[in-house]
């Protein structure tokens, strides 16, 4: 969608503005573009700011400029024009695509955090050791954009790529390039320690094509360890009479 937006949006500004061909001057034309890129960046992503100010750029020449309906420039003035409207087009469009991605990131880190008090919350209370483990198993599945998601106590078996505090997943072969190539197939687990003592495991199964980013992986190992930390307690506290 943002892709057709960049290539109708500045045809469609350019044809709205042709009335105004022979009343305003090819500045006013190319600073009106450049709003219609701003636009479309910011609502779609660099790919489709750079289309659309590769476009705005292009239909400039082809309505505005001598002579009219074809692709060449007869005025230096506005040659000059047109390749300030591309270079300030492309430059404005990766600008507000950025934006667009700090806008993203701040909403996705404040949800993150939110998700990590309310586990945080649960792991202090008197009934987190029957509930953590369920809760941080249904968080996970959502923040990892999972198919399935178990939790396995005190079972350590076989070799599967391992989530590590960090993030990153290992396997046999070395570090995974989760980042392209999304999650290993099959499982991967996430282990749950209590003062380094092994006390399970989640086991984690994608959806063809899951690949989540750096930072859910960090909250996801932060589950991890508020799980720990709750069973941990649970197993140490002095047993009722």
């Amino acid at each position: 969608m943002a892709v057709a937006a960049a290539l109708a949006a500045p045809i469609a500004a350019a044809a709205v503005l042709l009335p105004f061909r022979a009343s305003w001057p090819n500045n006013n034309v190319a600073l009106l573009l450049v709003v219609v890129v701003v636009g479309v960046a910011a609502l779609g992503n660099r790919l489709a700011g750079g289309l659309a100010a590769v476009g705005a750029a292009v239909w400039f020449d082809f309505f505005f400029t001598l002579p009219y309906g074809r692709f060449t420039i007869a005025r230096a003035a506005d040659i000059t024009t047109f390749v300030l409207l591309l270079v300030v087009g492309l430059a404005v469009s990766q600008l507000a695509a950025w934006a667009r991605r700090l806008k993203v990131i701040t909403i996705t880190d404040a949800r993150h955090l939110a998700l990590i008090h309310e586990t945080a919350a649960l792991a202090q209370s008197p009934r987190a050791a029957g509930l953590i483990a369920g809760h941080v198993r249904d968080q996970l599945t959502s923040l990892l954009d999972l198919q399935e998601c178990r939790y396995e106590p005190g079972i350590l078996l076989g070799h599967p790529p391992r989530l590590e505090t960090d993030g990153s997943i290992r396997t046999s072969d070395g570090t995974w390039d989760t980042d392209t190539a999304g999650l290993p197939p099959g499982e991967t687990e996430l282990r749950v320690l209590s003062n380094g003592q092994y006390l399970g495991r989640f086991m984690l199964t994608p959806k063809p094509g899951s690949r989540p980013p750096l930072q859910a992986r960090l909250v996801a190992a932060t589950f991890a360890d508020l799980t720990g930390r709750a069973l941990g307690a649970a197993a140490h506290a002095p047993s009722g009479r």
